[in-house]
Order: structure tokens, then sequence, then C-alpha cells
């Protein structure tokens, strides 16, 4: 009598392993420790064979039915199972050793061990991030350039048009690794030319690796300016709003209660009202130069007189006299370097940076930005971005190795 799914499921253990015949050569192998195993018996070639098919229930009984009368074809055909078995089983070990997984693995350890750290987690990220989870178990010869762009397209959705190019550069490095070690014919990446949407054109320098960004914090910390353009620059990084935005803040727009920012509508260039979150470093620094400015209207009042903003070139100048020209660091540049390094070292979600750039951004109704989107999100991001920072400055002042992950 044939096997049930139930009776399968109610056989016990006894003292020596035994077999439960299900029909046409197939048996339930249940050992002692109550282990149930499917064995296909057959003859060939005047000899008694056993084929293992797999752990019950992990396979169950119509699996089980279906790989045995895929066995009794090859035994009809003069082949033995186990032969076919253990050709696909080293076929399979063979695709896993030429997968894009390990084929980026040795990639990894033959082109970046010399690398510094910042590009080695730029490429890692890449990998882990945007290739891996999608093609990492496909053979790496295999991969077409349209399965490349459906990785590419899921960056370009959540508007990270650079990490999208960046991506693209790592995986053609691949496989072009791939091509010379024998293990792909060809690069699909280079069919890709033109299909991913441009990246706009940067007119202002920005700092974004982790290392130099490090360097950066320490020479602002070190900075022997005036008070004013002092905590300025400190506060430029932390906030990362527009220059003009910041020289021309007012001591008004500091709600001390709700730990945040709130410029009216007419000061900013989308011309919404904009609020920004402050960490506990930006209160610091406020509440440090209030004594010698509270008085006036101007956080930042110019040199020439408290009536008046901070120079656009104060911040500028400042960089200057650190070694920090026009064509490496520019005061709208912390805009770029914030940007950049909360998406692809902190990964927070790009809403959230964008909201808190002040952009342009519009939900799936298609209503505009609302200053109060996300706020009590974007002030953790604040707080985790200004610990950020203080983490790549202290490992620059110790001398360590910057760490660029930190956690989210």
């Amino acid at each position: 009598m044939a096997l049930s799914d139930t009776k399968a499921k109610a056989l016990k253990a006894r003292e020596k392993k035994y077999l439960e015949a299900d029909e046409k050569g197939l048996y339930l192998e249940v050992k002692p420790n109550g282990t149930k195993r499917w064995v296909f018996r057959f003859r060939l070639h005047e000899k008694r064979c056993d084929l293992a098919l797999g752990i019950y229930p992990d396979v169950g009984l119509a699996e089980a039915r279906r790989a045995r009368d895929e066995a009794r074809k090859h035994v009809a055909a003069g082949i033995d199972p186990r032969d076919v078995k253990r050709a696909r089983k080293e076929s399979a070990l063979e695709t896993a050793r030429n997968s894009l997984a390990a084929v980026s693995e040795e990639w990894f350890a033959a082109k970046m061990a010399h690398l510094s750290k910042s590009s080695k987690d730029r490429a890692r990220r890449a990998l882990d991030s945007d290739l891996l989870p999608y093609l990492g178990k496909r053979p790496i010869a295999d991969i077409t350039p349209p399965e490349v762009l459906r990785c590419l397209r899921r960056i370009e959705s959540r508007g990270a048009l650079e990490t999208a190019h960046r991506v693209k550069r790592v995986a053609s490095q691949i496989f072009r690794f791939a091509v010379a070690t024998g293990k792909a014919d060809r690069d699909p990446t280079t069919d890709l030319t033109g299909a991913l949407k441009p990246t706009k054109k940067k007119h202002l320098a920005a700092i974004t690796d982790p290392v130099e960004v490090g360097k950066l914090m320490v020479a602002i910390e070190g900075y022997q300016g005036t008070p004013v353009v002092r905590t300025a620059l400190k506060l430029s990084p932390l906030l990362f709003c527009r220059p003009g935005e910041l020289r021309k803040l007012e001591w008004v727009e500091v709600n001390w209660e709700a730990r945040q920012i709130e410029i009216p509508a007419e000061k900013m260039k989308m011309g919404e009202p904009h609020i920004i979150p402050l960490a506990e470093q930006s209160l610091t620094l406020l509440r440090e130069l209030q004594p010698l400015t509270g008085h006036g209207k101007y956080v930042f009042p110019s040199a020439r007189g408290q009536s008046r903003p901070l120079s656009d070139n104060g911040v500028r100048t400042a960089l200057r006299s650190l070694g920090y020209d026009n064509d490496t660091m520019t005061a709208h540049g912390f805009r770029a370097m914030a940007r950049t390094l909360l998406d692809e070292i902190l990964g927070f979600r790009v809403d959230y940076i964008e909201h808190q750039l002040a952009h342009g951004v519009k939900d799936a109704l298609g209503r505009a930005y609302n200053r109060t989107k996300h706020l009590p999100q974007r002030a953790e991001m604040m707080q985790k971005w200004a610990d950020y920072l203080d983490n790549l400055r202290k490992q620059t002042n110790a001398g360590n190795v910057i760490t660029a992950q930190f956690g989210t």
C-alpha cells in the first residue's frame, strides 16, 4: 500500500532503522534518531543500488515521487541516476564558483587591497546594497545588460544618480576582471552607455571622502578667526543649509524650546518656510555665541555693523585660510557633502535628506514640499550627522584609520 503524507508523518523511530515502502521503488527510511530520508531502490547492471532523494518533510511525498520518476527514466536508459546527481551537484558548485558574488570577492581581494579604506567601503556598499542582493547568485557569464540596468534603475528611483553611475563603474570593473580571468566573455555594462540619467553638473566644489571630511573637521575645529565667523564655519557642515540662509539667520528664527531653526518662506529659495532641527552640537554653538550677538538682529552680524549680516565671503575666506580653495571646498559644498554621506554612508532615506536640503520635493500625489514632513526622522538624522562628523574629527585627531560606517 502506497504511503500518504499522514502516514509518513506518523512513522515513529525504532531501535534500528527501517524502510517503509511507497511504490515503484520509493521508500521512506526512518532512522533511530527520528530522521526520515527518501530512498529510491533500483537495479542497474544486475546490481541493487540506492539513491537518496532528500530528507522528509523538507522534501515532500509528491516531490519525492517526481524525483523517483525521473530517476526511473534514467535507469530505463541505462544511466545511473547517482551519476546524474553527482554531475548536477558539481555543476551547481561550478556555477557558485563563477557567480557574480564569488567573482566579486575575487576582484575585491585582487584589485581593492591597495586602495584607501573609503574607496573600499564605497565599493563594498555598491556590492552589498545594490548588486549582490539581486544578481549575486547568477553565473557572471549569463548576466545580461537588462539585468544590470534593472539594478541601476532601482538606485535611480531613490534619486541617487551619482550612486547609480558609481555602481555601474564598479560592476564594469568586476565584469572586466571576469573576462580577464576567463569566467565571462564580455562586459554587459558597455551596452548601457547613455541608459542612465545624467548626474547634475557640479559647479561648486565639495569634499565627500570620509577621510578628507575628517581632516576638514579637524581644520575647522582649529580655526582661529573671530567668534562670529568661527561659529558660522562650524555650523556650516552641521546645518548644511544654503550659505545665504546661514549668514542671514536671525535670532528670532531660533526656537530654543523646539530645538530648531524656523526660516520664513520669503528668505527661502523655494519660497516655502523651512525647519532645521538642531543637534546638541549646534545648540551648544548657538548658546555660546548668543551672549556676543544675541542683543542684535542677526546671529552672524557683519564686522562693519550689527544691522547687516555676515558677508557672503565670510565662510569662504575662512575655508581659504585653512588651505581649502574654491576648487576643493566651498561654503555651498557642505550641502553636497551632507547629501552624499547621509545617503551613501549613513544610509538615510533620500526623501529625508531632500526635505532637509529644502529641495522641491513632491509626494506620490504630486503635493509640494511640507516643512514639517518627516520632522522627527529629520531631527534624528541631524543628530546622527553631527555625531558622525564628531567621530571623523576625533579619529583623525587620534591618527586612526577613519571608520566610514557610523551607526544610524
